[in-house]
């Protein structure tokens, strides 16, 4: 990257049609990379190039606090200095239409993959010069999408994890930006195999049936509409 400008004000090459989904999740056949797809598809009714990026296929980092993306008269304006496999998806999502996010909730937040990811993506655009604002001269859509095992009335608990997250990609990205919740997921394929006595499968698998479809739907609907032009 030779210059933070060129991502900043990037959008007029050929990925500004592009929506982005990024999977935090370690498993790329499951819930969360299934609701990302229908996202995807959602985009691509409407027109959008799309790409589904998983992070457990790459090596990196979080933020190494090198401050480059700081420095005065800094070339990392927008960008990030740290070279791995996440610098070409950060450039991707800095020249996209839109991109959307998706992670389980481990341990009461997101996953360590997608922690890592939203400390490098929101670090390197939140200016300390400007009130914290955006460094981003456009505006991209975007979104988080939340997967659970616990039941739907549960998922109230992790109420701060959505704040925030939702409010670190209105400032980031300075378009659109919606959520969604899916709780009480079907985690394992054979519940006997594993010691879970304390869910009931029959709750889970109807709901697997009858409510995940729905969630699958929203998505959908979600990816078509942040596709379009960022207000």
């Amino acid at each position: 990257m030779d210059d933070g400008k060129d991502v900043k004000d990037a959008g007029l090459d050929g990925n500004a049609g592009m929506v982005i989904a990024i999977n935090g999740s370690p498993r790329k056949n499951a819930n969360t990379a299934a609701l990302l797809q229908n996202a995807l598809d959602g985009a691509a009714s409407a027109g959008a190039e799309t790409e589904l990026i998983h992070l457990v296929d790459l090596q990196y980092r979080g933020c190494m606090s090198c401050f480059a993306c700081k420095r005065k008269g800094t070339k990392f304006i927008g960008s990030c200095a740290l070279q791995d496999d996440l610098t070409p998806v950060l450039e991707k999502v800095m020249q996209s239409r839109a991109v959307i996010l998706g992670s389980p909730i481990y341990l009461a937040d997101v996953t360590s993959l997608m922690r890592a990811f939203i400390e490098r993506f929101g670090f390197m655009n939140i200016s300390y010069d400007n009130k914290g604002q955006s460094s981003l001269t456009r505006k991209i859509n975007g979104a988080f999408f939340y997967t659970m095992n616990v039941p739907k009335l549960a998922s109230a608990l992790f109420t701060y994890v959505y704040k925030f997250n939702t409010g670190l990609l209105k400032r980031c990205l300075r378009g659109k930006v919606e959520q969604l919740i899916c709780a009480d997921t079907w985690q394992f394929d054979d519940y006997d195999k594993y010691a879970a006595s304390r869910f009931d499968v029959a709750k889970k698998k109807k709901a697997r049936e009858l409510v995940f479809p729905k969630d699958c739907e929203k998505a959908y609907l979600i990816g078509k509409r942040l596709s379009g032009s960022p207000l």
